[in-house]
């Protein structure tokens, strides 16, 4: 076996995205992809597994064999989705942490005909109309729909949810106004923002983004306390064999603190994140206990 260890790897490694191709997700995995592949020798073939929430692609790297042959490009439905569904996989029992590779601020922008710009005037614009404003989301129970769910029950307003099948056509119809405001990771709405087309009202994590500097957080606004963000790690199976383990998180590490790849990375609308494996294991057990108690209180489900 330590023989076995040594030479790994002796073949292509696959890449689990559990979501269709394009989004930041997805974008990271093949930017991963390329160059663990200059470092470790061997092809990494990215796999996009997507369906059932990101289930699909979590299930088939809980159930793999611990080789360091299959890996998962994991995000924020790895932890929330086994509290709103029934799922083949714990977050906290069946991987194996690598290192968390970004985070993703999540952002609050409306469409330029909503009459608030700051998100102050925006509650005060809930709380005057109540019922009169929505949201489009992703899907019922997703990252955006809980990030609004959350914003709403902490400010005390009440906007209506529209769920859509995927973050494509939620952003398609906020852009043409059939809805008035979205909870979204930043890179898919920037170019947007950035041409007046959208107006970003506040970011969602503990700080300001690099990204967009003038806009505060959402907590700095107004709404104490608040915080969400969406995120990238590399996972394993389940007792990945400790060199292995390693191995990856030395290679993931190297991918993080490449200049060119942190330029491109911020490029995107995210933040080159990095850290030990055990930080990461941390990380994944404080957000699926975070997420597990907001959907318990807003009463989320699955759509």
């Amino acid at each position: 076996m330590p023989a076995a260890q040594a030479a790994y790897p002796e073949k292509p490694i696959r890449l689990v995205v559990p979501l269709a191709p394009g989004g930041t997700t997805d974008i990271l995995a093949r930017l991963i992809g390329q160059r663990f592949a200059d470092g470790l020798g061997r092809p990494v073939i990215v796999d996009n597994r997507p369906g059932a929430g990101g289930n699909i692609g979590n299930e088939t790297v809980a159930r793999a064999m611990a080789d360091g042959y299959t890996l998962l490009m994991a995000n924020p439905p790895l932890v929330i989705n086994p509290s709103l569904t029934k799922v083949n996989y714990s977050p906290l029992d069946d991987y194996t942490p690598l290192s968390l590779i970004a985070s993703v601020p999540v952002v609050l922008a409306v469409h330029p005909s909503v009459p608030a710009r700051t998100i102050r005037e925006l509650i005060e614009l809930a709380r005057n109309n109540p019922g009169k404003y929505n949201y489009a989301s992703s899907g019922n129970g997703g990252g955006p729909h809980l990030s609004a769910a959350l914003f709403a029950g902490m400010a005390g307003i009440n906007i209506v949810h529209v769920p859509y099948k995927g973050s494509g056509p939620a952003l398609s119809d906020l852009l043409g106004g059939q809805v008035h405001m979205q909870f979204s990771g930043l890179p898919p709405l920037l170019p947007f923002i950035r041409s007046g087309k959208l107006r970003a009202l506040g970011v969602a994590s503990t700080r300001r983004s690099a990204a967009l500097p003038d806009t505060p957080t959402i907590a700095e606004a107004g709404v104490s306390g608040y915080a969400s963000a969406s995120w990238q790690g590399l996972v394993g199976p389940a007792k990945l064999p400790r060199a292995i383990a390693a191995r990856l998180h030395e290679e993931a590490d190297r991918f993080i603190t490449n200049p060119e790849i942190r330029s491109r990375v911020t490029e995107l609308g995210a933040e080159p994140a990095g850290g030990s494996p055990e930080a990461f294991a941390a990380f994944i057990r404080d957000e699926f206990h975070k997420w597990a108690r907001v959907i318990r209180e807003i009463g989320a489900r699955a759509g």
